[in-house]
């Protein structure tokens, strides 16, 4: 292969590599990434669009936050990132919410289970809530196999791992979670 021959193979290569991370940098390929984690498109778009609803009912996300988590004198919620916690049974689609005193997931849709109780069907929604003081580390990752696919890992003071990914925007939930951490010091 001669040196023109070369730098137009070197050229066309580098310039695949910028559509192509182009195009997995777009909020539209985000979205195909996140939808994709659910179970089922149907249910997942039904998750969304209840999510939606939900949104507009109780006049904001922070306002979701103080009904479901309830809200400290002087607590602001800095991000709430639509995402995925992934558990032994798979992952669960929700909302992630970073406040300046917390770190709370709720799922979009309950989830069912059977109650030792009483032995009926159970619906509630998957909740999770670790204060901002509790959280030993906190780790970004992403999947080698998919480099997209990127992942937030927090690790408590008791070393529980909580795993959050499918991320529509990943970068601003990263960062508000370590000024959290941060204000917190």
């Amino acid at each position: 292969m001669n040196s023109s021959a070369a730098k137009e193979t070197a050229t066309a290569t580098m310039e695949h590599k910028k559509s192509t991370s182009r195009k997995k940098s777009s909020f539209a390929f985000r979205i195909h990434e996140h939808v994709k984690l659910g179970p089922k498109l149907s249910e997942t778009l039904k998750g969304k669009l209840s999510l939606g609803a939900r949104i507009i009912q109780e006049g904001g996300r922070g306002n979701i936050f103080k009904n479901i988590f309830g809200m400290q004198e002087g607590e602001k919620v800095l991000k709430a990132s639509q995402c995925y916690l992934y558990t032994t049974a798979g992952p669960i689609a929700g909302v992630l919410f970073i406040s300046t005193k917390k770190v709370a997931f709720c799922s979009e849709r309950p989830i069912t289970f059977s109650s030792a109780i009483a032995g009926e069907t159970v619906k509630v929604p998957y909740k999770v809530m670790i204060p901002i003081g509790k959280v030993k580390e906190v780790n970004e990752g992403q999947n080698v196999n998919q480099e997209e696919q990127k992942y937030i890992e927090i690790v408590t003071q008791d070393d529980s791992e909580f795993w959050f990914m499918g991320f529509l925007r990943y970068e601003k939930a990263f960062k508000n979670l370590q000024k959290a951490i941060s204000m917190s010091i």
